[in-house]
């Protein structure tokens, strides 16, 4: 065999991983509630892709002010291949699982909401295996912020609403774009979600189904302005604070487990009842979620023999 037989089949074989990996994260970012981030975190892969965009954000950066050179080094640091193989997974995830999602999400709210649960429930267990030394702190914080998020979702429902025309001005969806974006790499949190929480959900429907060239535009250079900045802001943290950083991610996600209760109306509300009707499908999936969530990580765990 020939000595660059085996790396090039490794290169393919990490390509295609990727690819599945970005496949999964945009099928999840399509969830009320859900976030890329998650699963990214439980693929093992969050702090590069964190890193990877901060580094993409201070090339951007370094070439606005023309230092060419910084700027090429920066570039030159970014791992292109993984990240444009993550970028088309993500893509070709929503582009093929948004219809069969939302016919799910519509005919079975309670049982897509229990596969949800589990699913984060289990994230929550395999990032908390993630920090290095778990202390009070680190637990204060995850408390702290747990119940903030959970108190905050009390007053929003996450029920699909009426597509509007865009009747705001640019700047604000400047603004929503680059909120909403943040989502995608801070765990517990979905963009779609934000828009809601934001008012703005229905006013980008409204923009896409017009075909507003102007707000969109506007709507994603916010999206690329909020998700570097995010971006290197979350890196500089994770680099200093790691544990303290994720206990409070971590929080995020047990906090946005009240949009995933199944009951009374799965993911239609952020109201809360005691499990009535079909129980049964929801704790099952539910259950079936938190074991595939782990047993990821320990497939993963195994590949890389930690």
């Amino acid at each position: 065999m020939p000595a660059d037989t085996a790396p090039a089949r490794t290169t393919g074989r990490g390509t295609a991983a990727q690819l599945l990996r970005g496949l999964a994260m945009g099928s999840v970012e399509l969830v009320p509630g859900v976030s890329s981030g998650t699963l990214a975190l439980v693929l093992g892969i969050y702090e590069k892709l964190v890193h990877s965009i901060s580094t993409v954000a201070s090339a951007a950066g370094a070439l606005l002010r023309g230092r060419l050179r910084e700027g090429a080094r920066h570039l030159a640091a970014v791992p292109w291949l993984w990240v444009v193989a993550l970028l088309a997974g993500i893509g070709t995830g929503v582009l093929l699982l948004a219809g069969p999602l939302e016919s799910l999400l519509v005919e079975h709210p309670q049982a897509m909401a229990g596969l949800f649960f589990g699913l984060i429930v289990g994230a929550v267990l395999v990032c908390w295996g993630m920090l290095k030394r778990p202390t009070a702190g680190v637990a204060v914080a995850l408390a702290v912020t747990a119940v903030v998020f959970f108190l905050l979702l009390s007053s929003f429902g996450t029920g699909g609403e009426a597509t509007e025309q865009a009747t705001r001005p640019w700047w604000v969806f400047f603004l929503s774009g680059a909120i909403a974006v943040c989502a995608m790499i801070l765990p517990g949190v979905s963009g779609s979600f934000i828009l809601v929480l934001l008012g703005m959900y229905p006013q980008v429907l409204g923009a896409l189904n017009d075909r507003d060239l102007v707000i969109l535009a506007a709507f994603l250079l916010g999206c690329a302005v909020g998700l570097a900045s995010f971006a290197k802001l979350l890196d500089w943290l994770l680099d200093r604070y790691h544990d303290l950083v994720l206990g409070a991610l971590i929080g995020l996600m047990v906090g946005s487990l009240r949009v995933l209760w199944p009951w009374p109306h799965g993911l239609e509300s952020t109201e809360l009842a005691a499990p009535s009707g079909p129980v049964l499908v929801p704790v099952l999936l539910a259950v079936l979620g938190f074991v595939v969530v782990v047993a990821v990580d320990r497939l993963g765990r195994r590949a890389v023999g930690r």
